[in-house]
């Protein structure tokens, strides 16, 4: 029998956002009232790239597609998941440690678990989070990965921020390419030891969107 595992973190007020103004907090008010208008409604106030999101082309790339551009057929299906917990704070993933763990596969979907999420409410989250060298999202764009998921906020060095001489360069090498990147995923390790499953990503289909909030599911068994 199938079993159906909620990867995605739960939106509410006070949750952990990448610490930018260009990011907005989440904001949920009450609006309608059961006791008064006999129906409740809330108002949401939220980014683009709160909580568990998928990256669109357009977050980095001039002209690249939007979020209401991208082929739904690559929302669902097959996905390899990587078990990445030998990883810890502030590790590299080279490209050959990607070679080794891939053993040779060329999934259209990756996920990689780091466990990382169990950090979210930490500093350390966001500076001290494993990631990928550039050699390593270059080989993920040769072996013709279309998804990459993570349990991370991001595939770049956190020293690599817009600040830096070097911003984001795995943003630009995935994304340029047409990669669509699925960040701040939770509960991996609730899919058990499985090195595949079905992913289920279904972002908010969002006019020009950069990038939306999702929820994301994968199915074992």
């Amino acid at each position: 029998m199938s079993e159906v595992v909620d990867l995605t973190l739960t939106l509410r007020e006070g949750m952990t956002t990448f610490p930018v103004y260009w990011h907005p907090l989440v904001e949920i008010s009450q609006l309608g009232r059961l006791h008064y208008e006999k129906r409740e409604t809330r108002k949401l106030v939220l980014g683009t790239h709160s909580g568990t999101h998928m990256d669109a082309p357009r977050h980095f790339i001039v002209g690249g597609k939007t979020i209401d551009e991208l082929d739904p057929a690559l929302f669902v299906g097959d996905c390899v998941l990587l078990n990445m917990t030998d990883f810890g704070p502030f590790a590299e993933v080279s490209k050959a440690d990607m070679e080794r763990k891939l053993t040779g596969r060329t999934p259209e979907r990756l996920m990689l678990r780091f466990d990382w999420s169990d950090q979210i409410n930490s500093e350390e989250y966001y500076t001290d989070h494993p990631f990928l060298s550039e050699e390593c999202a270059q080989y993920l764009v040769d072996v013709g990965v279309k998804v990459l998921a993570m349990d991370t906020p991001m595939p770049d060095n956190p020293r690599n921020g817009r600040t830096s001489d070097n911003d984001s360069p795995n943003h630009y090498i995935l994304l340029g390419k047409d990669v669509i990147l699925v960040e701040y995923v939770t509960n991996l390790r609730s899919l058990g030891n499985v090195d595949a499953f079905e992913l289920i990503v279904l972002p908010l289909k969002i006019h020009e969107g950069d990038g939306a909030p999702v929820r994301c599911l994968g199915r074992t068994g």
